[in-house]
């Protein structure tokens, strides 16, 4: 048996587990929030000229991780927008 024929379209419609994808959005976005807050705090409090690493390093971090967090958020509501698209209306 062949199995089902293809239809040229599965990047569009493409499916995935999305109950494991909002748990690993979840999860790594409350990580890298407090990662980005952890490394601002570093930052803020790294004094001038003090030792290695310098205060542009725990910037660059705190920012690395904020965008990653931000795409944890984007990724979460795009999940949420597909399993409530998905859910069948109440009643059947």
């Amino acid at each position: 048996m062949a199995g089902p024929r293809r239809s040229g379209t599965e990047p569009r419609h493409a499916r995935s587990d999305l109950p494991l994808r909002r748990t690993l959005s979840l999860v790594f976005g409350a990580l890298f929030a407090v990662g980005a807050a952890a490394f601002a705090l570093l930052a803020w409090r790294t004094v001038p000229g003090g030792s290695a690493p310098n205060r542009d390093t725990y910037v660059f971090f705190a920012a690395l991780c904020a965008a990653f967090a931000a795409v944890a958020a984007v990724d979460l509501a795009v999940v949420a927008r597909r399993m409530s698209r998905d859910r069948p209306p109440y009643g059947r």
